[in-house]
């Protein structure tokens, strides 16, 4: 399998499901009044396209709820997470962290 779509299938699933990483919710989102609107919206996330996954890994989306731009975005770190992960296709050395946040807070 190559990387990327190994890399896209470990991203969507993660995010799908919040199992398979650590999924960090900054204070500016933690503050709405619609967390779950929130929360609902990134799992629910399919609008990829060429200008927005350049790549195929499905590792970034924006989206608006309650009139507020958000981000997700994933980061990938080695098992004790001190750096980048060498292989973000090898979900055996690799924390995936799924941070959402405002859009201004990027």
């Amino acid at each position: 399998m190559q990387s990327a779509q190994k890399i896209r299938e470990l991203n969507d699933t993660a995010r799908q499901t919040f199992t398979g990483c650590r999924v960090m919710v900054t204070r500016g989102v933690a503050a709405l009044d619609c967390v779950d609107a929130v929360i609902a919206a990134v799992r629910s996330y399919s609008t990829f396209n060429a200008d927005n996954d350049p790549y195929g890994e499905h590792d970034f989306g924006s989206f608006a709820v309650a009139g507020e731009r958000l981000f997700w975005k994933f980061d990938y770190y080695d098992s004790d997470m001190q750096m980048a992960s060498l292989d973000p296709a090898d979900d055996t050395i690799t924390v995936r962290v799924l941070t959402i946040m405002l859009a201004e807070e990027y």
